[in-house]
Protein backbone atom coordinates (compact mmCIF):
# COMPACT_ATOMS: atom_id res chain seq x y z
CA UNK A 1 0.00 0.00 0.00
CA UNK A 2 2.77 2.37 0.91
CA UNK A 3 4.51 1.80 -2.40
CA UNK A 4 1.26 2.34 -4.31
CA UNK A 5 0.58 5.60 -2.43
CA UNK A 6 4.08 6.80 -3.13
CA UNK A 7 3.77 6.02 -6.79
CA UNK A 8 0.44 7.82 -7.04
CA UNK A 9 1.62 10.95 -5.23
CA UNK A 10 2.27 13.94 -7.50
CA UNK A 11 5.86 14.85 -8.08
CA UNK A 12 7.23 18.10 -6.70
CA UNK A 13 8.17 20.23 -9.67
CA UNK A 14 11.06 22.66 -9.27
CA UNK A 15 10.21 26.37 -9.26
CA UNK A 16 10.20 27.91 -12.73
CA UNK A 17 12.54 30.79 -11.99
CA UNK A 18 12.48 32.20 -15.51
CA UNK A 19 8.70 32.25 -15.63
CA UNK A 20 8.51 33.90 -12.21
CA UNK A 21 11.01 36.52 -13.30
CA UNK A 22 8.97 37.18 -16.44
CA UNK A 23 5.90 37.82 -14.26
CA UNK A 24 7.92 40.30 -12.23
CA UNK A 25 9.09 42.02 -15.42
CA UNK A 26 5.50 42.34 -16.65
CA UNK A 27 4.53 43.92 -13.33
CA UNK A 28 7.57 46.20 -13.58
CA UNK A 29 6.33 47.50 -16.95
CA UNK A 30 3.01 48.27 -15.26
CA UNK A 31 4.88 50.07 -12.48
CA UNK A 32 6.88 52.17 -14.93
CA UNK A 33 3.74 53.05 -16.90
CA UNK A 34 1.89 54.21 -13.79
CA UNK A 35 4.89 56.21 -12.62
CA UNK A 36 5.55 57.90 -15.97
CA UNK A 37 1.91 58.91 -16.41
CA UNK A 38 1.78 60.23 -12.85
CA UNK A 39 5.02 62.19 -13.24
CA UNK A 40 3.86 63.83 -16.47
CA UNK A 41 0.45 64.76 -15.07
CA UNK A 42 2.11 65.95 -11.88
CA UNK A 43 4.53 68.12 -13.86
CA UNK A 44 1.65 69.81 -15.68
CA UNK A 45 -0.07 70.49 -12.36
CA UNK A 46 3.21 71.67 -10.83
CA UNK A 47 3.65 74.36 -13.49
CA UNK A 48 0.25 75.80 -12.61
CA UNK A 49 0.86 75.58 -8.87
CA UNK A 50 4.30 77.17 -9.10
CA UNK A 51 2.82 80.02 -11.17
CA UNK A 52 0.21 80.49 -8.45
CA UNK A 53 2.96 80.56 -5.83
CA UNK A 54 4.75 83.34 -7.66
CA UNK A 55 1.55 85.25 -8.37
CA UNK A 56 1.07 88.69 -6.89
CA UNK A 57 -2.48 87.73 -5.99
CA UNK A 58 -2.39 86.62 -2.39
CA UNK A 59 -5.40 84.31 -2.70
CA UNK A 60 -3.78 82.30 -5.50
CA UNK A 61 -0.49 82.08 -3.61
CA UNK A 62 -2.33 80.98 -0.46
CA UNK A 63 -4.19 78.25 -2.31
CA UNK A 64 -0.95 76.98 -3.79
CA UNK A 65 0.73 76.91 -0.38
CA UNK A 66 -2.19 74.98 1.10
CA UNK A 67 -1.99 72.47 -1.76
CA UNK A 68 1.74 71.97 -1.29
CA UNK A 69 1.49 71.78 2.50
CA UNK A 70 -1.20 69.12 2.37
CA UNK A 71 0.35 66.81 -0.20
CA UNK A 72 3.84 67.17 1.27
CA UNK A 73 2.66 66.85 4.85
CA UNK A 74 0.30 63.86 4.57
CA UNK A 75 1.87 60.42 3.93
CA UNK A 76 1.31 59.13 0.41
CA UNK A 77 -0.29 55.96 1.76
CA UNK A 78 -2.96 58.03 3.52
CA UNK A 79 -3.48 60.13 0.37
CA UNK A 80 -4.06 57.03 -1.75
CA UNK A 81 -6.57 55.57 0.68
CA UNK A 82 -8.31 58.91 1.06
CA UNK A 83 -8.69 59.42 -2.71
CA UNK A 84 -9.70 55.79 -3.27
CA UNK A 85 -12.52 56.09 -0.71
CA UNK A 86 -13.44 59.73 -1.34
CA UNK A 87 -14.19 59.45 -5.06
CA UNK A 88 -16.98 56.83 -4.71
CA UNK A 89 -18.36 58.76 -1.73
CA UNK A 90 -18.97 61.80 -3.93
CA UNK A 91 -20.39 59.74 -6.77
CA UNK A 92 -17.26 59.33 -8.90
CA UNK A 93 -16.57 55.67 -9.60
CA UNK A 94 -13.21 55.07 -11.24
CA UNK A 95 -10.96 52.02 -11.54
CA UNK A 96 -8.36 51.58 -8.84
CA UNK A 97 -5.59 52.34 -11.34
CA UNK A 98 -7.10 55.77 -11.99
CA UNK A 99 -7.33 56.51 -8.27
CA UNK A 100 -3.70 55.44 -7.88
CA UNK A 101 -2.54 57.72 -10.71
CA UNK A 102 -4.51 60.65 -9.26
CA UNK A 103 -2.89 60.13 -5.86
CA UNK A 104 0.65 59.84 -7.24
CA UNK A 105 0.14 62.80 -9.58
CA UNK A 106 -1.07 65.15 -6.86
CA UNK A 107 1.70 64.07 -4.50
CA UNK A 108 4.52 64.54 -6.99
CA UNK A 109 2.96 67.80 -8.22
CA UNK A 110 3.43 69.32 -4.77
CA UNK A 111 7.14 68.48 -4.72
CA UNK A 112 7.74 69.44 -8.33
CA UNK A 113 5.93 72.76 -7.82
CA UNK A 114 8.26 73.68 -4.99
CA UNK A 115 11.26 72.74 -7.12
CA UNK A 116 9.99 74.81 -10.04
CA UNK A 117 9.26 77.77 -7.78
CA UNK A 118 12.89 77.79 -6.75
CA UNK A 119 13.96 77.59 -10.39
CA UNK A 120 11.74 80.45 -11.53
CA UNK A 121 12.85 82.57 -8.58
CA UNK A 122 16.48 82.05 -9.62
CA UNK A 123 16.05 83.40 -13.15
CA UNK A 124 18.35 86.44 -13.46
CA UNK A 125 16.24 89.59 -13.27
CA UNK A 126 18.50 91.29 -15.82
CA UNK A 127 17.49 88.83 -18.52
CA UNK A 128 13.82 89.47 -17.91
CA UNK A 129 14.33 93.23 -17.95
CA UNK A 130 16.31 93.01 -21.19
CA UNK A 131 13.58 90.93 -22.80
CA UNK A 132 10.96 93.47 -21.76
CA UNK A 133 13.05 96.29 -23.22
CA UNK A 134 13.20 94.63 -26.63
CA UNK A 135 9.42 94.25 -26.65
CA UNK A 136 8.93 90.59 -25.79
CA UNK A 137 5.51 89.69 -24.42
CA UNK A 138 5.10 87.98 -21.02
CA UNK A 139 4.27 84.72 -22.80
CA UNK A 140 7.41 84.94 -24.92
CA UNK A 141 9.52 85.76 -21.87
CA UNK A 142 8.13 82.75 -20.06
CA UNK A 143 8.56 80.37 -23.01
CA UNK A 144 11.98 81.51 -24.19
CA UNK A 145 13.69 82.66 -21.01
CA UNK A 146 12.03 81.72 -17.73
CA UNK A 147 10.92 78.17 -18.53
CA UNK A 148 14.23 76.96 -20.10
CA UNK A 149 16.33 78.45 -17.30
CA UNK A 150 14.04 77.16 -14.54
CA UNK A 151 14.04 73.69 -16.11
CA UNK A 152 17.84 73.70 -16.31
CA UNK A 153 18.17 74.73 -12.68
CA UNK A 154 15.64 72.25 -11.35
CA UNK A 155 16.31 69.30 -13.65
CA UNK A 156 18.42 67.29 -11.15
CA UNK A 157 15.72 67.70 -8.51
CA UNK A 158 13.04 66.65 -11.01
CA UNK A 159 14.98 63.50 -11.91
CA UNK A 160 15.37 62.70 -8.24
CA UNK A 161 11.62 63.18 -7.76
CA UNK A 162 10.96 60.79 -10.66
CA UNK A 163 13.08 58.13 -8.92
CA UNK A 164 11.23 58.69 -5.66
CA UNK A 165 7.86 58.28 -7.39
CA UNK A 166 9.03 55.07 -9.04
CA UNK A 167 9.84 53.66 -5.61
CA UNK A 168 6.74 55.12 -3.97
CA UNK A 169 4.54 53.49 -6.62
CA UNK A 170 4.84 50.31 -4.57
CA UNK A 171 2.23 51.82 -2.24
CA UNK A 172 -0.53 51.74 -4.87
CA UNK A 173 -1.02 48.07 -4.06
CA UNK A 174 -3.15 49.20 -1.09
CA UNK A 175 -5.89 50.25 -3.53
CA UNK A 176 -5.78 46.97 -5.44
CA UNK A 177 -3.27 47.75 -8.19
CA UNK A 178 -1.04 44.81 -9.09
CA UNK A 179 2.36 46.43 -9.58
CA UNK A 180 5.85 45.06 -9.00
CA UNK A 181 5.79 44.94 -5.20
CA UNK A 182 2.29 43.43 -5.05
CA UNK A 183 3.23 40.85 -7.65
CA UNK A 184 6.33 39.97 -5.63
CA UNK A 185 4.19 39.53 -2.51
CA UNK A 186 1.73 37.28 -4.31
CA UNK A 187 4.47 35.16 -5.87
CA UNK A 188 6.38 34.87 -2.60
CA UNK A 189 3.24 33.64 -0.86
CA UNK A 190 2.39 31.08 -3.53
CA UNK A 191 5.88 29.72 -4.21
CA UNK A 192 7.37 29.95 -0.70
CA UNK A 193 10.44 31.59 -2.19
CA UNK A 194 10.36 35.01 -0.50
CA UNK A 195 14.11 35.59 -0.59
CA UNK A 196 14.49 34.87 -4.29
CA UNK A 197 11.33 36.74 -5.28
CA UNK A 198 12.00 39.93 -3.30
CA UNK A 199 15.68 39.92 -4.27
CA UNK A 200 14.62 39.78 -7.93
CA UNK A 201 12.09 42.59 -7.40
CA UNK A 202 14.75 44.69 -5.70
CA UNK A 203 17.13 44.09 -8.59
CA UNK A 204 14.47 45.19 -11.10
CA UNK A 205 13.81 48.38 -9.11
CA UNK A 206 17.55 49.04 -8.99
CA UNK A 207 17.96 48.63 -12.75
CA UNK A 208 14.95 50.86 -13.52
CA UNK A 209 16.16 53.64 -11.25
CA UNK A 210 19.71 53.32 -12.58
CA UNK A 211 18.40 53.77 -16.12
CA UNK A 212 16.37 56.81 -15.06
CA UNK A 213 19.38 58.36 -13.32
CA UNK A 214 21.64 57.63 -16.30
CA UNK A 215 19.15 59.07 -18.79
CA UNK A 216 18.64 62.10 -16.57
CA UNK A 217 22.36 62.72 -16.41
CA UNK A 218 22.69 62.53 -20.19
CA UNK A 219 19.79 64.94 -20.71
CA UNK A 220 21.16 67.34 -18.09
CA UNK A 221 24.55 67.52 -19.80
CA UNK A 222 22.83 68.33 -23.10
CA UNK A 223 20.89 71.25 -21.64
CA UNK A 224 22.35 74.73 -22.22
CA UNK A 225 24.01 76.48 -19.30
CA UNK A 226 22.31 79.19 -17.29
CA UNK A 227 23.36 82.68 -18.42
CA UNK A 228 24.62 85.04 -15.75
Amino acid sequence: MASEFTAAAPRQTPPMSIKLFELLLQAAIYTVTISVVSILIGFAIAIVVSAMLLSRQRLLALQARIFISFFRGVPLLVQLLLIYNLLPAIGINVPSIVAAIIGLSLCTAAYQAENLRGGFSSVPAGLVESAEMVGMTPVQIFRRIKAPIALRLTFPALVNEAILILKASSLVSVVGVIELTRMAQDLAGSTFLPLEIFASAGLIYLVINWIVALAGGLVERSLPGVPR
